[in-house]
């Protein structure tokens, strides 16, 4: 069990039957009485934030959450299937679940799979990935200048904006905490 003085951004509790994870905190401790903890919490399951104070004496139960390695197997167009590598079940997450996550695996990827009651909620990548790129435009001519850029489109259906100088079938490297280009990768 927590207290609420283990209260922090990133802590993840058990609130209502749901998980929640704290993305904003606060503490302000009054002249005259208790602390007051106030936290913005979102709901790992849906996605919805709502902003909830605090005491002092407060005890809270921490999210039961599991975190398996798994490989991505395919895409239906909805669903995206995984399988654990340990027990070879397979488990499906939606675009929605995913959001833009989902750019950046291919098949056979081994990702972390965050689970909640044996059911998939989240997804952890590297913070890196490589992928091709299947089309961009040409470099036109005398575009030298600092921070020119083009839109690159990646095996995944992501586009990015990558320098002048990648081509078709160049191997990129993708911060996947940001979404952007980081270096174009030897073969």
């Amino acid at each position: 069990m927590y207290k609420a003085g283990d209260l922090k951004k990133g802590l993840k509790l058990e609130i209502d039957g749901d998980p929640y994870l704290i993305v904003g905190f606060d503490f302000a401790k009054p002249g005259k009485g208790q602390a007051i903890y106030r936290c913005r919490l979102r709901n790992m399951i849906n996605g919805t934030q709502f902003d909830r104070s605090y005491r002092s004496g407060d005890v809270f139960k921490p999210a039961s959450l599991e975190e398996r390695e798994m490989q991505y197997l395919y895409t239906d167009g909805h669903f995206y299937t995984f399988m654990d590598k340990k027990t070879y079940d397979q488990v499906q997450m939606t675009e929605e679940q995913l959001g833009d996550d989902r750019f950046y695996i291919k098949d056979n990827q081994d990702v972390d799979i965050l689970l909640w009651q044996e059911r998939p909620i989240g997804m952890t990548l590297p913070n890196f990935v490589n992928l091709r790129v299947i089309k961009t435009e040409p470099a036109a001519r005398g575009d030298t200048a600092n921070s020119v850029t083009k839109p690159l489109t990646l095996e995944t259906g992501y586009v990015v904006a990558g320098p002048p100088f990648v081509d078709e079938g160049d191997l990129v490297q993708i911060d996947t905490r940001t979404g952007e280009y980081v270096t174009r990768v030897k073969e």
